[in-house]
């Protein structure tokens, strides 16, 4: 059997389990009090998306939970911390998801909820069956054990960091419900559930499943991280490009390569697949966009960076602080928000890049700079964006700076960066694609490449 690749990551970084499973309240009021501060201080804009008031109003309430315990484990201090993070309402600035207590507790033979999710028009569909119950897909989730599932998704968003409620549905489609449903509220042994199929609610009783042998051994991610180049009918090449992380060098290679051989097929129609995206670094996006461009680009209009003390101290310890990127924030005050400019990308020469009719595909789980290159692209004008609205906004608070908290070492991701994008349009929106179409399901059946080719032949 194939690990998929989440899990993989998981595993390999079961490692990094904290030597302590358990905190006393008072060095969890510590380092909730560090928390707000550091925050306050690192990131570029902690209230572009709440307000000061309801931030501060959050932060109260989670630590008067906290005060009421006498400790609290390794699970509950990071889902206490995350309330805290979450409430800034920016994806980019979180508490990551607690990996080493899910490893120990799968790895224990622990159960988890058997059934994902979509949530699609307001309306949680069932999107993969793990259970042993015929059950039909597509069909709309009620109830769990009595309790609606709008209930149950309220419980779990505060977990979630994201801007809107569609991109916080949109990360737990990609995360798991099982996983979040674990996540906050723990075990259990079996499940009543009620579904509405065509205006009739049918209850059905579901046993937990093997979180290990039943799960995580059998599914597949959402996010796809394959370097694929295939050619389709009506003289269409299909794209898919992988992460824009890792081993750039290897990268390029694969773009070198993949753009030689679309040339040698006088290809007339490009379709680059930035669905189900995990994002990563600019360096990549512009290495892909200079295959399509005809003219300089920039992957934005304007960068903003904050300095801090947090940050200059990370700088000078883990970073090659002579590298222009690193020097500026070392030049600057602490707290200072300063413009840090990237100098135009230049496209490949013109015996090399493909000048036929270029089509970008993208949905709601296109991350981070997958949803910025796509912006960038149809900013600049070099390809058509075909698909559903992104989650991630191209307007981006983003530019992660982790660090860790003094007493626990649990670790917090906020945003030192903010990215505007290259039209310099300001609209909390995602991308919004020149031809809509729906994926719906996150399924095996491609609404959007299908309907798509459906649109050239």
């Amino acid at each position: 059997m194939k690990l998929n690749f989440l899990f993989f990551l998981l595993i390999t970084n079961s490692c990094l389990v904290l030597a302590q499973n358990q905190f006393s309240k008072y060095d969890v009021l510590s380092d909730l009090v560090f928390l707000k501060t550091s925050l306050e201080k690192t990131h570029i804009n902690l209230y572009a998306y709440t307000s000061k008031e309801e931030f501060a109003q959050n932060y109260y309430e989670v630590k008067k939970d906290v005060e009421k315990k006498d400790s609290l484990s390794l699970l509950e201090t990071i889902n206490q911390f995350q309330k805290v993070a979450a409430k800034a309402n920016n994806a980019h600035t979180r508490i990551p998801f607690p990996v080493e207590t899910y490893i120990a507790f799968a790895q224990a033979g622990g159960t988890i909820f058997p059934l994902e999710l979509a949530f699609e028009n307001g309306k949680a569909l069932l999107r993969k069956n793990w259970s042993n119950k015929e059950l039909k897909l597509g069909a709309v989730l009620k109830t769990i054990n009595g309790k609606d599932i709008e209930d149950i998704l309220q419980e779990i968003y505060p977990q979630i960091s994201a801007e809107r409620l569609y991109f916080k549905n949109a990360q737990l489609e990609m995360l798991s419900f099982p996983r979040y449903f674990w996540r906050v509220f723990g075990e259990y042994d079996e499940f009543e559930v009620v579904f509405k199929e065509n205006g009739v609610l049918s209850t059905y009783k579901l046993k937990a499943i093997r979180a290990i042998e039943d799960y995580e051994m059998k599914r597949n991610d959402i996010l796809k991280r394959d370097m694929k180049l295939s050619f389709l009918p009506s003289s269409t090449a299909y794209l898919q490009p992988g992460d824009f992380g890792g081993d750039l060098v290897k990268y390029q290679q694969f773009i070198d390569s993949a753009f030689m051989e679309i040339r040698g097929k006088f290809i007339e129609n490009l379709i680059i697949d930035l669905r189900n995206h995990s994002g990563g670094d600019d360096a990549f996006g512009d290495y892909l966009v200079s295959y399509i461009a005809n003219k300089p680009f920039n992957w934005n209009s304007k960068f903003q960076l904050k300095s801090s003390k947090l940050l200059k101290e990370d700088v000078r310890k883990n970073r090659d602080s002579t590298e222009r990127y690193w020097k500026s924030i070392l030049m600057h005050k602490d707290g200072e928000i300063y413009d840090y400019e990237f100098k135009p990308y230049q496209p490949q020469r013109r015996s090399k890049r493909y000048d036929g009719q270029v089509y970008v595909l993208v949905n709601r789980q296109s991350y981070s700079q997958s949803t910025v290159t796509a912006a960038q692209i149809q900013d600049h004008g070099f390809g058509i964006i075909v698909g559903e609205e992104t989650g991630e906004y191209p307007n981006l608070y983003a530019s992660i700076f982790s660090y860790k908290l003094p007493k626990t070492g649990i670790g917090v991701d906020t945003s030192k960066g903010r990215i505007f994008r290259v039209s310099g349009a300001k609209n909390n929106r995602g991308v919004i694609p020149d031809i809509i179409i729906k994926d719906q399901l996150l399924d095996e059946k491609d609404e959007v490449l299908d309907g798509l080719l459906e649109k050239l032949n």
